[in-house]
This record gives structure tokens, C-alpha cells and sequence, in this order.
């Protein structure tokens, strides 16, 4: 049952990115800056749409004497279209979000991981095409490619698509913008790591 309520959840948000991306806003913004990633998969997603059209043409002649089949066949395929352009929708209007106390770094609906910036170690502009999983890791790699990697003083929680909780204390993430990103991080960081903490309050 919540598998079931995570991926519904999971499908109004790629419809509701849908309508964003139509009327050219963006999600989650705030004050913040955002940071897109959507670039480097913009033909790949184009790609798999085509071939879905491509397919529903095919079997609609293929199955031109089964009409009932014809139709199931023609709204799974309509359906997976939806699911390809709600992914793509998601990535362009989901940025990654630099604010004044935190990192959010996301991709398309179901990945959304806040940094608090004084937890951030060291950032680096590092271009990586090979990425294996291993403990205490987070690859969210786009286009086969990640641009910056993140190293974290401390863990931070990082909860899967489907609710299970990872302890990462490394991103690797990918911006089309990666040098203007970083830049803009690295200041930030500085900042946060050297703001004095606030003073306890004393007893009366």
C-alpha cells in the first residue's frame, strides 16, 4: 500500500511539472537561485518519446483487427508518453536550488536532498562518466555525467524513491552550469562555516 501511495505521489508530481513547465514556472525556488540539469538529457528524452509514437503507430496496423487490444495497447503506450514528458517536465522546472543556509540538489521528482551549506567540506567542478555505487555515496548522474562533486563534513540523510534512509557523505550531481554553480557555492560555504553560532540563552 505505500509502495502504491509513493508512486501515485510519485505521477502527480511528473503531471503537475507538466503544467509548470507549460506556463514557464519553476518549483521550489523561493529566494533562492536555481541551477538546471535538464540540458545534457533534452535529446535522449526526445529519443525515447519518438520511438513510443513510433511503436503506438506500428501496433495500431499490427492490431487493427483486435480493437479492444488495439485500444489497452494505445493507452499504455499514451500512458508512458505522459510518464516521458512528466520526467522531463520535472528536471526543467525541479533545479537545483542554492539559498542562504542550504543546498538543495534534486532530480526530476524523486530525488530531493537539502545540504545545510556548513555541512559542505569542499566542492569541486569534476566531470565523471563512470560512477559505481558504494556506501556512504550518492551519484545522480544525467546524460551518463556528473559535474560536481560534493564532500560533506558530516553525513547527511538521503532517503531512496521508496522511503529507505542512506547516510551519504559525498554528492556527485550534474548542472549545466557547473562553473557558475560552484563559484557561487564556494563563497556561500565560507560564509556559513565562519557565521558565528548563536549565543544560548541564560537563565533569568
Amino acid at each position: 500500500m505505500r509502495t502504491a501511495l509513493t508512486l501515485l505521489r510519485h505521477e502527480v508530481r511528473l503531471v503537475a511539472s507538466i503544467w509548470l513547465w507549460a506556463i514557464r514556472r519553476r518549483h521550489g525556488l523561493g529566494d533562492g537561485t536555481g541551477f538546471g540539469y535538464a540540458r545534457g538529457q533534452g535529446t535522449m528524452m526526445l529519443g525515447f518519446g519518438f520511438v513510443i509514437v513510433i511503436e503506438s503507430i506500428m501496433m495500431s496496423v499490427l492490431l487493427r483487427n483486435y480493437p479492444a487490444v488495439q485500444r489497452g495497447w494505445f493507452m499504455v503506450d499514451m500512458y508512458t508518453l505522459v510518464i516521458i514528458i512528466g520526467m522531463h517536465a520535472a528536471s526543467v522546472v525541479r533545479p537545483h536550488v542554492l539559498d542562504a543556509g542550504f543546498l538543495r540538489i534534486r532530480r526530476a521528482a524523486h530525488v530531493d536532498l537539502r545540504i545545510p551549506l556548513e555541512k559542505i567540506a569542499h566542492v569541486r567542478r569534476e566531470l565523471r562518466t563512470t560512477h559505481e555505487r558504494a556506501d556512504g555515496e550518492l551519484n545522480l548522474p544525467i546524460g551518463a555525467q556528473t559535474t560536481v562533486t560534493l564532500e560533506l563534513a558530516e553525513p547527511v540523510a538521503h532517503f531512496t524513491f521508496l522511503g529507505r534512509r542512506r547516510d551519504v557523505r559525498l554528492v556527485r550531481f550534474h548542472a549545466d552550469e557547473s562553473d557558475g554553480l560552484v563559484q557561487a557555492l564556494v563563497p556561500a560555504v565560507k560564509q556559513a562555516r565562519t557565521a558565528p553560532s548563536a549565543l544560548p540563552d541564560l537563565p533569568v
